[in-house]
């Protein structure tokens, strides 16, 4: 067989590799399987797997101290407990960089999401005062990591100047963004973009799945990859790109990984800097 051609584009201000794969079941359009290669560089920051140093964790109920144990290290995984709502931070900001979060779900929930859909998120570009959003996190742009929505993207807004972030969807039957390549230009101040995959009848109950297997069930390891790129956010999901922000009010800032009801292991959070 003669060598086949690999397709190049331009995306995020880059010139990446288009290359097709094979991971998830049907019905997955083919940009989302023309997932770009990122070029980027050795980590510029990691979690060691011993302890939380170069983040700092916050909740809503105890703020910077943890005497439940919300947050732990142990067998080289973080763990969240998800009991109270915050998260775990980098203290330093980022710009311009490829962040790799591997990651799967226990199997405790916590009340007053007991018996809703396992709930967490990376937060990107975080500004401002810890909690001074929804009196839990800063100001930021949310990669979703719900069940049936991971890859969402969600606007954090707090005090002061707005946020906002565009995305090209399509307009759902039940009103919603969707995100897809070569739609309408939407622009949000708060809310969400749903990954193209959401299912418009998703329901907020444990075990929610997306019909198109992208999300792998809890107990398995999933991979999510986010891109910043100047203004540019995408979101790529064991393989798959589920979503893609653009035109950011925000072009760097620290990372979050939340708590928020479920519990939930990291292995891996490496942040790699943009080759360009």
């Amino acid at each position: 067989m003669g060598c086949q051609r690999i397709p190049v584009i331009h995306l995020l201000g880059l010139v990446l590799s288009i290359v097709p794969t094979s991971t998830g079941g049907s019905g997955i359009p083919s940009f989302a399987r023309e997932v770009p290669t990122i070029r980027s560089g050795l980590p510029i920051f990691s979690f060691n797997g011993k302890d939380l140093s170069g983040f700092y964790t916050y909740t809503r109920q105890n703020h910077y101290e943890d005497p439940r144990h919300v947050f732990s290290v142990h067998d080289g995984m973080v763990h969240v407990s998800g009991e109270e709502t915050g998260g775990f931070a980098t203290r330093e900001s980022y710009s311009d960089y490829h962040l790799i979060v591997e990651w799967k779900w226990g199997s405790r929930t916590w009340y007053p999401r007991r018996f809703a859909a396992r709930n967490s998120g990376i937060m990107v570009h975080g500004v401002g005062a810890d909690g001074s959003a929804l009196a839990s996190w800063m100001p930021s742009f949310e990669c979703q990591l719900i069940e049936g929505g991971c890859g969402d993207l969600i606007v954090v807004p707090g005090p002061g100047e707005p946020l906002s972030l565009s995305s090209e969807v399509r307009l759902g039957l039940d009103g919603q963004p969707y995100y897809e390549r070569g739609g309408t230009l939407k622009t949000l101040q708060r809310y969400r973009f749903n990954w193209w995959g959401r299912d418009p009848a998703w329901r907020d109950v444990l075990w929610s799945r997306d019909s198109h297997g992208v999300e792998k069930p809890p107990g398995e390891w999933n991979r999510m990859e986010v891109v910043c790129d100047d203004d540019s956010i995408l979101c790529i999901l064991n393989g798959i790109m589920v979503n893609q922000g653009i035109r950011s009010s925000l072009k760097s800032g620290k990372i979050l990984l939340q708590s928020e009801g479920a519990e939930i292991y990291f292995r891996k959070i490496e942040v790699r800097p943009l080759r360009k």
